[in-house]
């Protein structure tokens, strides 16, 4: 029996099929039909926007733990890029100066 080819579909896909089911312009059957999927599949789809609506709602201004751990990282970072560029520039400061010396 040969095996089906499992299908990638976007997210966009899936939330534009339920929410053309949850609009009610199209029975279930039909959409399932039109777009090649299975009734089961689109009520699981179903299920998963209705169980996860709540957190779309939810505020998102106070950025994650990983987030904040992030930004941490590359604040540091960028404190050392900006400590090295400032040896560097002071380095080559440096180093004109001497050559002018030499140079007189």
């Amino acid at each position: 029996m040969a095996k089906r080819k499992q299908r990638n579909l976007t997210p966009e896909f899936k939330a534009q099929v339920v929410l053309e089911a949850l609009s009610g312009e199209s029975s279930q059957v039909e959409l399932c039909r039109r777009h090649n999927i299975s009734e089961e599949q689109l009520s699981k789809w179903k299920r998963q926007l209705l169980e996860n609506a709540a957190s779309l709602f939810e505020s998102s201004g106070k950025p994650s733990k990983e987030a904040t751990e992030r930004i941490a990282q590359l604040e540091q970072h960028v404190g050392r890029l900006a400590v090295a560029l400032d040896i560097q520039k002071k380095a080559l400061t440096w180093l004109s100066e001497t050559g002018r010396k030499n140079e007189k």
